[in-house]
């Protein structure tokens, strides 16, 4: 194989594992920071959006979309798991010098991205109305919420593979191409949505087609950026299918991990749903906007993997460690400027989202109460991302749906019956500081186990060369991407 052709290297640059030398906590601020501009940018499209909605005047649509966009959580939480997978293993392989079983691997897991991505559509659509019904959906709000999701939910099929190729670009240390791949469906959504919405009075269906349009070019994004690092190859089936227990040992439990968060807020929506649709607008608010306030923290948990990869294919442990403590910092420092900022601007993004009443009261506690809570949702997405990229991904699946159950339901339920909507808020803030610490304590053990040589019962050791040996005595399929 030339230098050229070398997985995660254009012709201009080199191939080397970038992570494996040079200051830490500056590898961290920049994958994050790359990362948040993207994730910045498709979340406060998603809360313009709902600007927009906002402004028909009828709290029942902004409920709709909130709805709507729990059921989409659950197809992101899904594909996010695929993502993770793609991104430890072809980071590893990288880190362990090993670039034909890097492409290999993305190779294999793309199509399993594509076919992943078809059968989520299917697997949604199809119980929609009952999904909808049983989080509390009802009336006008239950159509609009399924003619929104019956718009935008095939689009999942650009989405999968889309987001995939974040993962992968990550996995090579490309965090600014990785970054393009959000940045340019945010882009075009900031143009599209308002045209559609109110240019052709279409409203809430001009809300689910914006989605569908910021997807083609999300895909197309990520496919010039995975072809400029060389990162694919022909396909061949006899990888495809030998390729997907290894993928699968830790995209499952990845995707388990990430389903726990959409259930708890099905859970929520549920609860809110007794206190009228006020309250379920009020959360719709406070969902779409905590991803703005703290993207900085899921970028963070979305960067650490590659580097946390590379290090351990490299066996520095010590590097590792200083992954964990670096974005422990990070995130502290993070949190306290967010929150100020929400507690000072609680009044006016309020009434910009016309939210008034109850929903004006539960978004004003979300403000005052969120710092404390998301510290520890950090520390818990940054030991999440350490479990799924080490080869321990059932912890982070234990920790996840045990904050979803015993860290949410019973609280929210306890604070719904004192204290009303706010209560609810409050009760599911109260297990992350339990689950937070216990993550981040057992990251720590987990690096300390690999260094002793302890193998991960989840994952066997990720044998490139060897893989990459049968893999050239197989036969060619002769497709190509």
């Amino acid at each position: 194989m030339s230098e050229a052709d070398e997985v995660g290297r254009p012709s201009q640059a080199d191939g080397s594992a970038r992570f494996v030398s040079g200051p830490i906590l500056r590898h961290v601020l920049v994958m994050s920071a790359t990362g948040s501009v993207g994730l910045v940018a498709i979340f406060a499209v998603d809360l313009l959006s709902l600007f927009y909605v906002s402004k028909l005047g009828d709290p029942a649509l902004t409920a709709a979309v909130g709805f709507g966009s729990i059921v989409q959580f659950f197809a992101i939480a899904i594909n996010i798991g695929l993502m993770i997978a793609a991104g430890a293993l072809v980071s590893r392989a990288i880190g362990a010098g090993d670039p034909s079983g890097a492409r290999r691997i993305a190779t294999s897991v793309t199509i399993h991205g594509l076919i992943q991505a078809g059968l989520l559509v299917v697997l949604l659509l199809v119980p929609l109305d009952p999904m909808l019904r049983a989080i509390g959906a009802e009336g006008h709000t239950l159509e609009v919420a399924k003619r929104y999701l019956w718009i935008s939910l095939p689009s999942n099929l650009l989405l999968g593979p889309g987001m995939l190729f974040t993962g992968l670009l990550r996995a090579v240390g490309a965090a600014r191409e990785a970054m393009y791949v959000t940045l340019g469906g945010a882009i075009v959504t900031i143009f599209v949505d308002p045209l559609l919405i109110f240019g052709f009075g279409l409203g809430v269906d001009g809300a689910a087609l914006a989605v569908c349009i910021a997807r083609v070019a999300f895909i197309a994004v990520g496919w010039a950026g995975v072809r400029r690092y060389r990162m694919l190859q022909a396909p061949r089936w006899e990888d495809v299918i030998g390729d997907l227990p290894l993928v699968v040992r830790i995209a499952l439990p990845a995707m388990l991990t990430n389903l726990a968060p959409s259930v708890a807020s099905a859970f929520i929506a549920h609860a809110l749903a007794g206190f009228g649709p006020a309250a379920i607008a009020g959360n719709v608010v406070i969902d779409r906007l905590a991803p703005v306030a703290f993207c900085g923290l899921f970028a963070m948990s979305g960067s650490i993997g590659p580097i946390l990869g590379q290090n351990w294919g490299a066996g520095r442990f010590d590097r590792m460690r200083e992954v964990l403590r670096s974005g422990a910092f990070v995130t502290a420092a993070y949190v306290v400027a967010v929150w100020l900022l929400l507690v000072l601007a609680r009044t006016p993004i309020a009434s910009a989202f016309e939210l008034t009443g109850v929903a004006a009261d539960l978004f004003t506690f979300f403000c005052l109460a969120s710092g404390p809570v998301w510290f520890f949702n950090g520390l818990l997405f940054l030991s999440n991302a350490s479990f799924n990229n080490l080869g321990f991904p059932y912890v982070s699946t234990l920790l996840n749906w045990g904050r979803a159950t015993l860290g949410t339901i019973p609280p929210a339920l306890a604070g719904a019956a004192w204290y009303g909507p706010e209560g609810v808020i409050a009760g599911t803030g109260v297990g992350s500081i339990a689950f937070g610490l216990t993550g981040l304590t057992l990251a720590f053990r987990a690096i300390g186990r690999l260094e002793r040589g302890v193998r991960p019962e989840a994952e066997p050791a990720f044998d490139a060369p060897a893989a990459d040996e049968a893999v050239q005595a197989a036969p060619s399929s002769g497709m190509s991407l």
